[in-house]
């Protein structure tokens, strides 16, 4: 009986404090509050501290066994990430010499993206140069095998897997050297200080992406946190398990997932569904986690940068990207597009970017001959420029637009399907600016013409959701081709009665997102003036009623695939 117990504590000590792939530790999980509840009583001894560094070792530690529990012994490349990015950003502040400091921020960009290329595109680009050039060459973990020949491990040397959250930490540091860089924020004082702004859990894996000049100061600011703030942490926190399990989830394992895995064995009419079901859930999924993530931080005193506005009220394709994603759009818009030129001119940056992601589409094509066929492009284009100036400012800052939805596009992943992807909205957000010039109904705004607007740019955003979506090319051209060809009314009695508790579900969450904002701050302001006990009577409901909607093991955010 002894040797059981003893056997059943350790294998219950193995499964709080070692990584387990078919478990990670993220926000719908048990564990995860479990954490959290831990993490928040040994913050309570710390977080008055006069020495801000001890809150923020305190919370580095705990975050990095999060990620350690999320993530595994990757947790070591966010440890490279953050000392390398530290001293970066300390020596640029130093530093008097311009050239220097130029050569230590190019050197914190190629260092990062690099880092991100290896872990995201080593498989695309080693396919890629073996398509074209007949090769054979094999992708090989060189971390995995120099920590075999170090320490005696038996990592599998042939397979790169990536890393949760690393493009949001890379992006993460990129922008904290550039900031340093540029003057619009001083170096943290040491190294857990930084180490704490770049792991800090709640944003860690799916973000937001957070500036070093918007949260840094926060380190050093007193623990703060009001009545008001703390009933609408739980709010965000209950609205997000709201988003991601009960609508999420649901939509996803009893439907959406179901039709994109074999499009072609249902109806057109099931298809299309499925990709309004889609959006909808992508954006439950992403917000409800940045939800989520708001609402964890700020109970420790930190305040995270809004995410997402109700993205799909948007009325055109550049206002839904001021409303979706929002750290990264504006990441995207201040370290991007404004460097290369934005929309005043184009720039060597502006070249250099079009050269690579031409590159990369000669590398997916797997064929040579497109390589004079693009250049014979870009130099009728740069003629266009050269002999009609007027032309010149109009080709540049539509390249800046398309190269930075492109670029967008390539950050999710290296497929022709992203690529896409980007290149649609590109396209879309150029059309608006040259549309709204000439259009008639820009300068209406009555509810009429917004609901048309509305239901325009949901539709066009909706559809470019099947590239981002697919897992492959297949999949969407089977999907394309049931709405196009197979529609099948007739049957829709039939797919609503069959699935009548997903399309619910569905209408709930669209109505939702579509109620007035005015009901929405009317609902979020009766719970953050109610009593404590009406607070914890929804919340234990709220919980009660989301876990029993679960029809499956808890489902990944989808973004941590990013």
């Amino acid at each position: 009986m002894e040797l059981l117990q003893q056997i059943d504590l350790s294998e219950w000590l193995r499964n709080i404090f070692l990584y387990d792939k078919n478990a990670p530790l993220i926000f719908t999980r048990f564990f995860f509050w479990a954490f959290f509840a831990v993490a928040l009583a040994g913050y309570s001894l710390v977080y008055k501290n006069k020495n801000r560094s001890i809150r923020a070792g305190y919370l580095f530690v705990a975050s990095l066994f999060f990620y350690y529990k999320s993530s595994g012994f990757f947790f070591f490349i966010l440890l490279f990430s953050t000392l390398t990015d530290f001293f970066i950003g300390k020596y640029i502040y130093r530093s008097k010499n311009e050239l220097t400091r130029k050569f230590l921020i190019a050197l914190s960009v190629v260092v990062n993206l690099m880092l991100l290329a290896y872990f995201k595109y080593a498989y695309f680009f080693i396919d890629s140069i073996n398509l074209m050039l007949g090769t054979d060459w094999q992708v090989v973990n060189h971390l995995a095998l120099w920590a075999n020949e170090a320490t005696g491990t038996h990592f599998n040397v042939n397979q790169i897997l990536l890393p949760v959250g690393i493009s949001f930490f890379t992006f993460q540091t990129i922008s904290y050297s550039v900031d340093v860089y540029r003057g619009e924020t001083k170096p943290v004082n040491n190294l857990v200080d930084f180490g704490f702004y770049v792991s800090f859990f709640p944003q860690l894996v799916a973000g937001p992406i957070v500036r070093a000049s918007g949260f840094v100061k926060q380190i050093y600011e007193d623990y703060h946190l009001t009545r008001a703030e703390f009933g609408w942490a739980i709010f965000m926190i209950l609205k997000g398990l709201i988003k991601k399990i009960f609508i999420g989830d649901y939509i996803a394992v009893n439907f959406v997932d179901r039709v994109f895995s074999d499009p072609v064995t249902h109806s057109g009419f099931e298809n299309l569904m499925a990709l309004f079901g889609y959006s909808l859930q992508v954006y439950v999924d992403f917000s409800g986690y940045t939800d989520i993530a708001i609402g964890v931080a700020l109970l420790m005193g930190y305040r995270l940068p809004q995410n997402f506005n109700s993205p799909y009220k948007a009325k055109n394709v550049g206002d839904f990207w001021k409303r979706w994603h929002m750290s990264l759009s504006s990441w995207l818009k201040d370290y991007l597009y404004i460097p290369i030129g934005g929309n005043r001119n184009g720039s060597v940056f502006s070249y250099v970017s079009l050269g690579i992601i031409l590159a990369i589409i000669v590398l997916l094509a797997g064929k040579l001959i497109l390589v004079p066929v693009l250049a014979g492009a870009v130099l009728i284009f740069a003629a266009l420029a050269y002999f009609i100036p007027s032309l010149k400012q109009k080709i540049d800052t539509n390249l800046n637009l398309m190269l930075t939805m492109l670029l967008g596009g390539l950050w999710h992943g290296a497929s022709w399907q992203f690529i896409i992807w980007g290149g649609l909205n590109g396209v879309g957000l150029v059309i608006y600016k040259l549309w709204r010039k000439i259009s008639p109904w820009e300068k209406y705004d009555n509810w009429l013409v917004n609901i048309w607007k509305i239901a325009l740019t949901f539709t066009f955003i909706t559809f470019t959701r099947v590239f981002f979506r697919s897992e492959s090319m297949t999949v969407v051209k089977g999907m394309l081709h049931q709405i196009t060809s197979d529609l099948k009314l007739s049957i829709i009695p039939e797919v609503l009665l069959a699935y009548k508790w997903v399309f619910v579900v569905m209408f709930f969450g669209f109505f939702i997102h579509w109620l007035s904002s005015k009901w929405k701050e009317r609902i979020e302001k009766w719970f953050v003036e109610a009593p404590f006990w009406v607070q914890a009577v929804l919340a234990a409901v709220t919980v009660i009623v989301v876990y029993q909607s679960i029809s499956s093991d808890m489902q990944p955010f989808i973004y941590f695939q990013f």
